[in-house]
């Protein structure tokens, strides 16, 4: 019951995996604050962890906006007195071709929404955490450490992800804040169907194998496991866990590996 009490912020709470974190942490009786865009699905979520014994809040946030990350992290201390752990999960993707694309606004949305909420947010909640020697944890992707054709901007961000968080981590050294990293692999979730198209637009339909992927449930279960041990890096596929020591001496497989991957959709 590591996060009996505890106050735990959760961003893109409203589906996919950061619904399923949520739920995965309720039995222990945390303190929640769930944010998302969707006030209405946010709710719905906010009932199925108040249902499985968390205490919730319901903050809807556009996380690309640093004033509105600050404003999720000042209502959260002003409503429960501190914050314990910050969990960067809100993502989005593409799904495109560099070549293909028509509309290059794609990366800086990617770079608002999967890099620099992490920056607003972590930056607001730092004060708090430093105070309860509390946790900062990133649900990033192995995108994030190897190149993923069609997910050029959404690599751009992930990588940025691992170098801000790299670095922090160091800084924080003896403060008593952990940093963890999470790396999924593809994840049955709904930011597939959302990945914006060469035109900028989501596309609507997942391109994935989905019957084929890890359930947002299970990456939920092993989230909970590196928040609990305080882990620095959770990787949590094996070909991510054995990718990354063999693309240092065989680069090119790793390339290889990687196309597979997206062209067969799992």
């Amino acid at each position: 019951m590591t996060f009996a009490g505890k106050v735990v912020i959760v961003t893109g709470a409203s589906q996919g995996i950061g619904r399923a974190l949520c739920l995965a942490l309720a039995p222990q009786r945390p303190r929640l604050v769930l944010a998302a865009r969707d006030a209405a699905a946010l709710e719905s979520a906010a009932s199925a962890c108040r249902d499985a014994g968390a205490e919730t809040r319901v903050v809807p946030t556009d996380v690309s906006s640093e004033t509105e990350c600050r404003r999720l992290v000042a209502q959260t201390v002003a409503a429960f007195g501190g914050l314990d752990a910050l969990v960067n999960n809100a993502g989005i993707s593409m799904w495109a071709r560099f070549d293909e694309l028509q509309d290059l606004s794609i990366y800086e949305t990617l770079m608002r929404v999967n890099y620099l909420s992490c920056v607003y947010l972590s930056h607001a909640a730092l004060p708090h955490l430093k105070r309860s020697r509390g946790r900062i944890v990133t649900v990033a992707s192995l995108a994030g450490v190897t190149g993923v054709p069609t997910r050029t901007g959404y690599a751009a961000s992930k990588h940025a992800v691992f170098g801000f968080f790299d670095s922090l981590r160091i800084e924080l050294a003896g403060s008593g804040v952990s940093v963890t990293l999470v790396a999924p692999d593809f994840v049955i979730s709904e930011i597939h169907k959302r990945s914006l198209g060469p035109d900028g637009r989501p596309l609507a339909k997942s391109p994935m194998q989905e019957a084929k992927l890890m359930t947002a449930e299970e990456c939920a279960a092993h989230i909970v496991r590196a928040m609990e041990r305080r882990q620095r890096l959770a990787i949590l596929s094996l070909r991510g866990r054995v990718g990354r020591f063999v693309r240092l001496v065989a680069p090119r497989l790793i390339d290889r590996i990687a196309a597979r991957a997206v062209r067969e959709g799992r």
